[in-house]
């Protein structure tokens, strides 16, 4: 059981993270993860069944450490991205937001939908989110977060701006 407090201090962060991407305030939405996390989007190995190895089976994405992300970053700011030119708006929505312990940290699940429009026109994606989240030096980061996407056929790019 969380307290009161812990939850609303959960809840802030995942607030934060998603209006960081939304407002493309990239060094703050770096800053939330631990530089070892682990980013994974599994792909559907069937109709009901997520891949769950990303060494050795297809992932929409991964990174095994903030410096992954880091590097897609910089290629969506220096337009070595073409396909995140222009950059999409968003908007982001977290909520059925449930926080468990995890030893020192939290074990957080969460629903999402995000939206995005471009000048092809709109599209949305939504899911669940899954967080490890640890305290480092009196703050909390993300140490891993898996996203799944239940609409993932999509004739668009995904990236980690609208997911």
């Amino acid at each position: 059981m969380v307290s009161a407090e812990e939850r609303a201090v959960v809840e802030m962060l995942l607030a934060d993270e998603a209006h960081a991407l939304d407002n493309k305030e990239w060094d703050r939405w770096l800053a939330l993860f631990h530089p070892e996390v682990e980013f994974w989007v599994p792909s559907w190995d069937s109709e009901e069944v997520l891949t769950d190895d990303p060494s050795n089976q297809i992932s929409l994405m991964y990174y095994d450490g903030r410096s992954g992300l880091e590097d897609r970053v910089y290629r969506i700011r220096t337009n070595r991205s073409s396909a995140s030119i222009p950059l999409p708006r968003t908007c982001h929505m977290v909520s059925n937001i449930l926080i468990g312990r995890d030893g020192d940290g939290f074990d957080v699940k969460a629903n999402w939908l995000a939206s995005a429009f471009r000048n092809r026109g709109s599209v949305t994606y939504y899911g669940r989110y899954h967080y490890k989240i640890v305290s480092q030096n009196g703050e909390l980061l993300i140490r891993q977060k898996t996203i799944t996407v239940c609409n993932d056929l999509i004739d668009t790019s995904l990236d980690i701006y609208n997911i």
